[in-house]
């Protein structure tokens, strides 16, 4: 080892970061209530914080939601069930479901943790089973339905007898039954008839078996045009970081984006007519100007379809991004005259400068996958 590094940690570099997301907590619990005002006490909330909330940071965002009431809590997988489990965040008992189908090796889990399991098949039940059975617990199911999704979920046809089972088994606790909307914004046609079909298979349970269960179907899009499918627990997912969902719904709440992304000025340089800019030579400066680098690409989340296309707050002004986007720098044109300096902050996208939906628009997606799509090298500061 040489004996300039022998020894060195990274905390000895300086704690500022070139590029962070401040995700305002503030801002979460400001959704998180107009959802729960919608609500009007007509549905109980399961915060949706799958893929490290959105991006945000699984336990500083169930934290807060928890601070606020909310008990039930939404995540994608066992893995991430039990990232939120030990996490310490959560400071109370709290419901958390995770929404995928397991694999057999992942029921132990399940039961050890206490985490709410998704049924979806007659196969997995009978292995549950016999694993509970095992460990003399009983293991919490929620079945999910497939009402016209396409991807997780029994049938309608099908569903009563996998509740029946359900019901017959020692070991095995049915704790909800859900769906999930294809298209949630457009609360009629297809909605509907998804709607539909879960409502009368529940009705059926319920009338047979003699006793109520947890139902839940809809997600941001239906809290704002469905209220029909509020039923017993609505899940927000988007809605709570500050978008919606999509462009067309009936009803708009004031919701506030969570997450702005701000990197740092650290070059600025001269350039007469006619130098072009970056990777491929895309773009041309068509006059003498001042071109700033900024320390954030696509590796930190900023997509390189926003090449040229976007533009970049600095000092309250929005510049425009030019030449291609490259892994780990952007450059934007600040013309001939600026106040821009090294060391300036940029916004590339949040509550100031453009938003993720603007983003998204830019790039042909859609704000999730914009807030989704942060890196983890992009350090999590919280205002």
């Amino acid at each position: 080892m040489d004996e300039n590094t022998a020894g060195f940690s990274t905390r000895e570099i300086p704690a500022e970061n070139m590029t962070e997301a401040r995700i305002s907590l503030e801002h979460l619990v400001w959704n998180a209530r107009l959802i729960r005002e919608r609500m009007n006490g007509k549905a109980r909330i399961m915060g949706i914080v799958k893929a490290n909330g959105y991006g945000h940071n699984v336990h500083k965002v169930a934290g807060a939601l928890e601070a606020s009431g909310v008990r039930d809590f939404g995540v994608a997988n066992i893995h991430e069930a039990l990232e939120l489990k030990t996490g310490g965040a959560l400071k109370k008992a709290a419901t958390i479901l995770a929404f995928s189908s397991p694999l057999a090796s992942h029921i132990e889990y399940f039961l050890r943790y206490g985490i709410d399991m998704t049924l979806c098949d007659s196969a997995t039940l009978h292995t549950a089973g016999e694993i509970a059975a095992a460990h003399h617990k009983t293991l919490a199911v929620q079945v999910k339905v497939d009402t016209g999704m396409g991807r997780l979920g029994i049938l309608p046809e099908s569903a009563m007898e996998l509740l029946r089972e359900i019901d017959r088994s020692p070991f095995l606790e049915l704790t909800g039954i859900y769906t999930h909307f294809a298209e949630s914004a457009t609360p009629r046609g297809f909605t509907h008839q998804q709607l539909s079909a879960f409502r009368n298979l529940t009705a059926e349970y319920e009338h047979a078996s003699g006793r109520t269960v947890c139902k839940h179907a809809a997600n941001s899009g239906a809290i704002l045009s469905a209220e029909e499918s509020w039923l017993d627990m609505v899940r927000p997912g988007i809605l709570l970081y500050g978008y919606h969902p999509a462009k067309n719904t009936s009803c708009r709440l004031a919701v506030k984006p969570v997450m702005q992304v701000e990197s740092t000025v650290i070059f600025i340089k001269p350039v007469t007519a006619g130098t072009t800019v970056s990777y491929n030579r895309t773009w041309r400066a068509p006059e003498a100007s001042s071109i700033a680098t900024i320390a954030a690409g696509y590796a930190d989340g900023y997509s390189r379809a926003l090449s040229g296309r976007a533009t970049v707050m600095i000092n309250g002004k929005s510049y425009p991004q030019v030449g291609t986007v490259t892994m780990d720098q952007i450059m934007v044109d600040l013309g001939t005259k600026h106040d821009v300096k090294k060391g300036d902050k940029a916004i590339l996208f949040g509550w100031e400068g453009l938003s993720a939906e603007e983003i998204a628009d830019i790039t042909g997606t859609i704000s999730y996958e914009t807030l989704c799509s942060v890196s983890s090298r992009v350090k999590r500061v919280f205002v």
